[in-house]
């Protein structure tokens, strides 16, 4: 058998054995019969692999990708000039940790600008699932190792919110695919507030170079500014035209800063460098989490 070096995505249909993902296939795509970008899978993490299965409506947990997905409009030709070390990666597993606090804030951070893929993005934090680890410890460590909150498992309730197909780039226009990850988002309710939480923070700067925290309000102009819909009609009324932000210096401290709301709201360019704004991928899990609050009602 062979040696498993890292988590990677492997794949069930009709109840066949589960067969590890090639880095060029859609894994949204595998499970759908038309090209929705939206379907419902079962997922679970045995043996060192990330296994998704096909289920019945209503009985699974959300898959998506982005409508320009690459691997939605790659051509065999074009998967064929992908260089063969990049296809040998398969299609590695990610978590990310949607942190509510007790007065119902998640934090977001920005990926710190010498990062290689996504840098100035604002995304949970998060990062690989790595071998032996559960979700949850994966998240929870992420977590530590990139805000320097200690959380341990009893400290919070944990919920599996949804999964997201990412690629880097994230549209053929911007480059030929590169890295190609399944993100499982997790909502981690605390007992904290947002203020006692980041008293706490203690940023990595290598990979944090900021740090916010969003409410509902915001969150809904986030999500209404829709990547590949450039007519969308972003919803800032009756929101400050700024707000505050925990800027982290090269070594670690926090100072506040001042943000116009507009960059939040910016959309994934089709070309050229990348823009300061929120993921396509986080604003799906942001979505997500405003259908959980709105699902707890006055019980949040």
């Amino acid at each position: 058998m062979e040696k498993v070096t890292k988590i990677l995505v492997h794949l069930s249909k009709n109840n066949v054995a589960p067969q590890c993902a090639r880095f060029v296939q859609s894994i949204t795509g595998h499970f759908t019969e038309t090209l929705d970008d939206e379907v419902e899978v079962k997922c679970s993490l045995e043996n060192n692999r990330f296994i998704l299965c096909d289920c019945e409506k209503g009985r699974g947990i959300p898959l998506k990708r982005a409508t320009f997905c690459p691997f939605k409009y790659l051509s065999v030709a074009e998967a064929a000039a992908i260089p063969l070390d990049v296809q040998s990666r398969g299609v590695d597993v990610g978590v990310a940790i949607l942190l509510q606090s007790a007065n119902q804030k998640v934090l977001l951070t920005r990926r710190a600008s010498s990062l290689r893929i996504f840098p100035n993005v604002w995304v949970p934090p998060g990062g690989h699932v790595e071998l032996d680890e559960r979700l949850l410890d994966a998240g929870l460590r992420e977590l530590r190792e990139e805000t320097g909150l200690k959380l341990d498992p009893g400290d919070v309730s944990a919920q599996l919110l949804g999964l997201w197909e990412s690629v880097f780039p994230p549209m053929l226009s911007r480059g030929m695919p590169q890295r190609h990850h399944v993100v499982t988002y997790m909502l981690l309710n605390t007992s904290l507030t947002h203020q006692q939480l980041q008293a706490s923070l203690r940023p990595k700067p290598a990979e944090v170079s900021g740090c916010l925290w969003v409410d509902a309000s915001l969150v809904k102009a986030i999500v209404s500014a829709v990547d590949g819909e450039e007519g969308s009609v972003t919803q800032l009324e009756g929101l400050a035209p700024t707000i505050s932000v925990s800027e982290v210096s090269p070594e670690g401290g926090l100072s506040e800063s001042i943000l116009p709301l507009s960059v939040l709201c910016n959309r994934a360019p089709n070309s050229g460098e990348d823009v300061e704004r929120v993921s396509t991928g986080t604003k799906y899990a942001l979505e997500l989490w405003l259908k959980n609050l709105e699902g707890q009602g006055t019980r949040c």
